[in-house]
């Protein structure tokens, strides 16, 4: 079932991985359709500017969001491709209104954040849990949105009030002669929703009403989402870092209302260094951000459609023994061109360059190529001596890897995929001709010029005291 549906219709009327018999099982009304877009639009740009950067993030790796009548309501679809889909029935997002889709699309973004942390059997198999996820993020749901009530469908709530569950509670203690907690209490993480709600000797649990916590047959595939949602929060925790107020407050609630809960999210959380949003040192040591930003760049620069993935198992291996994730590909794609390119004009941490070596001898089906410049272009293999230290020219590397110069009498004969600048950002201004595709990593003290770019180009800091 999808948010809000109380059964009664086939659940299967088409593949909801399909999207062309999605848009064409009983189309509704073409004003209908555009009405439900441009409310689904107007949430989604709310969402960005101050509602969610979470739920910005995510929606914008659903590269496809289709209106569909197959579905009653809204669900986000993970399906086992890798790839994320928005359904939408038109007319339920019409009736809705725009308060009330942001409700749903904020509901269905926090539920895969839900699934990615909590995925421990006993949790996800418990009925109490579903109910306790559905009280918390309804509760975040309605403090976020500034709003007082859940939104109302043929005159009911479409989904579980927090406040109603918290008054069920207290009347069913109260009954067997315990004491309940006030609502701020109860309502206080995640884990003490469910940790109250199990005190109850009959908890109510309802017939499940969101997609992701039920058996209904909507795809949600778990690699998917951890792929999705961990890329999601890494990009909220580096808007948080450079001053983005809404993504500080929202990761810094997210934290404060997971932390602890179970081992597995106090380490998660301690890889990403979230602590730092509350001044807190990181549990697990070293946190170099630019290593987790780079990986999830490189990811959308060098796949092929969505099929450039992080391997489930070797990844969660390499998760637990606190090393980094490779990325890995699936499916038959063609090699992909990486070109390095390394300012030996500067000083360059030599750490940088070890672990850029073992991260790309890592990647799959990637032809790379080195390139150490100054004001000259000398190409290099890992492990041997690089030389320079005349002045800088960033057009030196632009004018090679576009073709229209040439070393030893030969050009660069390949297309480039991505092109990874490592440098201190001291040199004129470029703008290459396909700005999108170029990564640049700028040291300690330098200029970080391509951040600010027209157009924008992918830009962090190289750091070597982040903790």
């Amino acid at each position: 079932m999808a948010y809000g549906e109380r059964g009664g219709r086939p659940r299967h009327v088409v593949d909801l991985t399909d999207r062309r018999s999605l848009e064409r099982w009983r189309p509704a009304d073409e004003a209908v359709v555009a009405e439900a877009r441009r409310l689904k639009e107007a949430a989604l740009l709310d969402f960005g500017l101050s509602g969610s950067a979470v739920a910005s993030w995510l929606y914008a790796k659903c590269h496809h969001q289709i209106p569909t009548s197959a579905i009653d309501t809204a669900a986000v679809v993970a399906s086992g491709d890798g790839t994320c889909l928005l359904l939408y029935n038109p007319e339920f997002f019409v009736d809705l209104g725009l308060d009330g889709v942001k409700f749903v699309l904020f509901h269905e973004a926090r539920h895969l954040v839900h699934r990615h942390l909590f995925v421990e059997p006993e949790l996800r198999d418990d009925p109490v849990f579903t109910l306790a996820a559905e009280v918390s993020i309804n509760h975040v749901a309605l403090v976020r949105l500034g709003r007082e009530e859940l939104p109302l469908r043929d005159g009911r709530p479409a989904g579980i009030d927090p406040h109603a569950i918290h008054r069920m509670y207290q009347e069913d203690l109260r009954a067997h002669g315990l004491e309940p907690v006030e609502y701020p209490q109860f309502i206080a993480t995640d884990m003490t929703v469910y940790g109250e709600l199990k005190r109850m000797a009959h908890p109510p649990v309802p017939p499940p009403v969101c997609v992701h916590l039920t058996h209904a047959g909507i795809p949600a595939d778990q690699e998917t989402v951890d792929a999705t949602v961990s890329s999601v929060l890494l990009n909220s925790l580096l808007a948080a870092r450079r001053g983005h107020a809404v993504a500080e407050q929202e990761l810094g609630d997210l934290f404060d209302r997971t932390d602890g809960a179970t081992e597995r999210v106090s380490r998660m959380w301690g890889r990403l260094g979230a602590g730092l949003l509350r001044g807190q040192t990181v549990r697990t040591g070293r946190v170099d951000w630019w290593q987790r930003w780079l990986v999830d760049v490189m990811a959308s620069k060098l796949r092929d459609g969505e099929r450039l993935v992080y391997p489930k198992k070797r990844g969660a291996l390499l998760a637990a023994l606190g090393q980094d994730p490779m990325l890995s590909r699936r499916g038959p794609v063609r090699e992909k061109v990486l070109v390095i390119a390394y300012d030996t004009s500067g000083s360059m941490p030599g750490y940088v360059i070890d672990w850029l070596t073992e991260l790309v001898g890592g990647i799959d089906g990637v032809e790379a190529h080195w390139l150490s410049f100054d004001a000259v272009v000398m190409p290099f293999a890992p492990g041997e001596r690089v030389y320079g230290g005349g002045g800088t020219s960033f057009q030196a590397v632009a004018d090679y890897v576009e073709g229209r110069t040439t070393i030893d009498g030969r050009p660069f004969e390949a297309t480039p995929d991505a092109v990874v600048m490592l440098t201190d950002g001291y040199a004129p201004h470029i703008t290459p001709a396909e700005p999108d595709k170029w990564i640049w990593l700028i040291t300690e003290g330098g200029s970080d010029w391509p951040d600010a770019h027209t157009p924008p180009m992918a830009c962090h800091r190289v750091t070597t005291g982040s903790r």
